[in-house]
């Protein structure tokens, strides 16, 4: 505080009395004022005793409707906030603090969930008997703390703080894509001063290239490291790193070398300025222009929340939604880009493969009328029905149902093999749940690569690493991980050894208290699979993996359709039954292997796009896209989830339950629904739990409950089970921006 500031504040309560002769002395009286009821003993007690009640204030809500937990009520501490008091758990910081009693604090380099920085200064607040502002991000609140975020100590430290920023920041905000929905333009605006007093050269700094998708222009950027943060505590690789000092500074990797986490995609939303956007978007369009719908991504089995932006009737991007239990607010690379597979070999219109060998398109009511004529003429037990792995659980009941009354069972999923075991749901979903995970302290990985199977179970698994120091084992062919790990051997005869207690690992698990296993879905197409897992039961028996307050064994899926179709019962009568197939039915299947399918089988085909099922059809039904439809998607830890249509179909398309349900009715084995809520209560009959949406069922049964098995594990070594991480499905391999990462991949 200046002197000056003091000196006026001493005047204040004083008068001045001037002698009338010129010249004369000049005199302050200060005023005394005594409390008469003080000056009695017992009167001052009182009133000691009894303080003033504190002022009637209005009750605040936290920023963002945030809710504070208190692991102890004993460590919780009062501090309080331009006077008014708020409780918080000890160990928080003063932003944290001021969030809870509803002041939201500018900032840019902090992030909840990132590591402290502290290099901004933009979060500046005045704390009593501080000599100087204070960062609010990295300060650590204290019992009786009072912060003052309003004063003019405060807005004068944000605008100088605002004015350096902005002092090399280019005027870019007409052409740069990060407008309206700036930190730095919003920041600016309610913070900043009305003008610059900078009048030299700005600095300017040459662009790097991430890569395909994370478009850079590093003459924006204000230093804040939260890109390099993310990569190195997040994504797991050591990508990024800040270059230089002073003005000298920037951002940068330390080689010429592209960004190489599948995570990449998410320094684009943690950037506060327009830095880093995205390259597939770039000038596309202005976020005001475009209408956000929520919804589910269904590239892989976690079910990460996102929102699809759309304009007309086109889908521009889709960017997160926060969702602590599954996706935190982080999606994977594949489901940020692969919007633009959604308007490429799209199917438009119903076709039937002519005599030369051609498809011409004809109406809806001739193509049912012939998928129906040869539906009848083949015997029950040579229909076979295929759900493609991204099939919605109501097209999935609906298609169950059709060749039910048709006469046939043979029906069941691309992903779950030819003989699942689908009698026990804890069998075939991840029993931990996706945010369980951060309790464990062992993980036993066994024939899967969660790094490129599901993006955001590993970055789970590499957030508990990181934070508790957890030992990994993994089975399988060699790949590549982003956290400490032992590779213990590449077939199933390892897991005999830890079975038996023969291996090293085994006392890792022995001595951990949360162990996890977690079984990779490729191990559903192995001929052992069931000596496979019943050597995983067995290591779960010895090692306490699962006890009534914890369930350690999982098992991690690799489609959006999967965990739907086993509650569904999509269990085929017969191993063999596409070899003595006669007529197909393929649901959005392309991956189905159909080599052993005899030459006069008719294959009908209803699907998005024109991928590796229409070389086979004989007759194509064009279905709506996920991004086109309302359908219930079930990921692989049992929790229900819903999409919603953004944009409107393409084409003729239909829904694929609706065309079923036309097709049932053509046959003349009508099904007994005509709407979404009558399909939902006939599920209900089937599988409950999948109407329970956003909530995780837990399976009721433990797998121990699994018959004994006599089937030994074959000393054939586990094989990936994705080739290729940014092609996995019709609409992912239908995208350019997909290939250019696939080619990256492949240098």
């Amino acid at each position: 505080m200046g002197l000056g500031l003091l000196a006026s504040r001493a005047l204040r309560s004083s008068r001045i009395l001037r002698s009338p002769s010129n010249g004369g002395p000049t005199y302050f009286l200060r005023t005394i004022v005594s409390t008469p009821e003080l000056n009695n003993a017992d009167a001052a007690a009182a009133v000691q005793g009894n303080p003033p009640p504190p002022p009637d204030l209005p009750k605040r809500n936290p920023v963002g409707g945030a809710r504070v937990h208190f692991p102890n009520p004993d460590d919780a501490i009062e501090v309080f906030v331009d006077g008014y008091p708020v409780k918080i758990p000890k160990g928080m910081t003063v932003l944290q603090a001021c969030e809870i009693a509803g002041v939201d604090i500018p900032r840019f380099c902090y992030h909840n969930r990132l590591s402290i920085a502290g290099n901004c200064r933009m979060c500046l607040v005045e704390v009593e008997k501080s000599p100087k502002p204070v960062a609010s991000c990295a300060m650590p609140a204290l019992p009786g703390m009072k912060i003052k975020t309003d004063t003019p100590i405060a807005k004068k430290a944000r605008e100088g703080v605002m004015e350096f920023l902005l002092m090399n920041h280019p005027l870019d905000c007409p052409i740069c894509d990060q407008g309206g929905e700036c930190d730095l333009q919003d920041q600016s605006m309610a913070f900043g001063s009305d003008r610059g007093r900078f009048t030299e050269m700005k600095r300017s700094v040459v662009d790097k290239n991430l890569g395909p998708l994370v478009k850079t222009v590093m003459t924006r950027c204000i230093q804040c490291t939260r890109c390099v943060r993310f990569a190195s505590e997040v994504a797991g690789v050591e990508d990024l790193g800040m270059l230089g000092r002073g003005s000298g500074e920037e951002i940068g990797t330390y080689v010429e070398k592209l960004m190489t986490s599948e995570l990449s995609g998410n320094v684009i939303d943690i950037c506060p300025v327009g830095a880093l956007t995205s390259k597939p978007f770039a000038f596309k369009a202005r976020n005001w222009e475009l209408k956000g719908t929520e919804s589910i991504d269904v590239t892989d089995a976690v079910g990460s929340n996102i929102r699809i932006d759309s304009r007309g009737p086109e889908v521009m991007r889709v960017v997160p939604r926060l969702n602590e239990d599954i996706n935190e607010e982080w999606i994977s690379d594949k489901t940020r880009f692969f919007y633009d597979g959604l308007k490429r070999q799209r199917l438009n219109d119903p076709m039937i493969r002519g005599a030369d060998g051609r498809f011409k398109a004809v109406s809806w009511r001739d193509a049912l009328a012939i998928v129906a004529e040869v539906m009848h003429q083949i015997k029950p037990e040579e229909i076979v029905g295929v759900a493609g792995k991204l099939s919605d659980a109501e097209s999935m009941m609906a298609l169950k149902d059709l060749l039910n009354k048709m006469g046939s069972n043979n029906i069941f999923c691309e992903g779950n093999g030819m003989h699942p075991n689908a009698d026990l749901r804890s069998g075939y979903i991840m029993n931990t749940s996706i945010s369980g995970l951060e309790k464990a302290d062992a993980f036993l990985l066994v024939g899967t690569q969660p790094r490129v199977e599901a993006a955001m179970v590993n970055a789970r698994i590499h957030k508990t690493v990181k934070a508790t120091h957890a030992k990994v084992g993994y089975v399988g062919p060699a790949a590549d991980f982003n956290y400490d790990h032992q590779h213990l051997g590449t077939g199933p005869q390892t897991l005999v050894e830890i079975a038996e207690g023969r291996h090293p690992f085994s006392s890792a698990l022995k001595n951990a208290k949360n162990p996890v296993i977690i079984v990779g879905a490729g191990v559903f197409d192995r001929e052992d699979k069931d000596a496979v897992f019943a050597a995983v039961d067995t290591i779960a028996k010895n090692n306490n993996v699962v006890r009534p307050d914890w369930n350690g064994l999982n098992v991690l899926l690799l489609n959006a359709a999967q965990a739907a179709a086993l509650d569904l019962g999509l269990v085929p009568e017969s191993d063999k039954c596409i070899d003595s197939a006669k007529f197909v039915y393929l649901m959005g299947a392309d991956d189905v292997n159909l080599d052993k399918l005899p030459d006069d089988a008719f294959v009908v085909y209803q699907g998005h796009h024109g991928d590796r099922g229409v070389y086979r059809a004989n007759v194509i039904l064009p279905a709506s896209a996920f991004t086109e439809k309302e359908g219930t998607y079930e990921n692989t830890e049992g929790c229900a989830q819903i999409t919603l249509p953004a944009v409107p179909t393409v084409g003729d398309a239909r829904d694929d339950w609706k065309i079923i349900r036309a097709l049932s009715e053509v046959a003349g084995v009508r099904l007994p629904y005509d709407s979404l809520g009558a399909i939902r209560s006939r599920i209900r009959t089937v599988a409950p739990n999948l109407l329970e949406v956003d909530e995780r069922q837990p399976a009721t049964f433990s797998t121990s409950l699994r018959p004994e098995v006599s089937q030994k594990v074959s000393s054939t070594p586990f094989t990936p089970a994705v080739e290729n991480f940014y092609m996995t499905d019709a609409i992912t391999r239908a995208s350019k921006i997909m290939a250019q990462c696939s080619a990256l991949l492949k240098k």
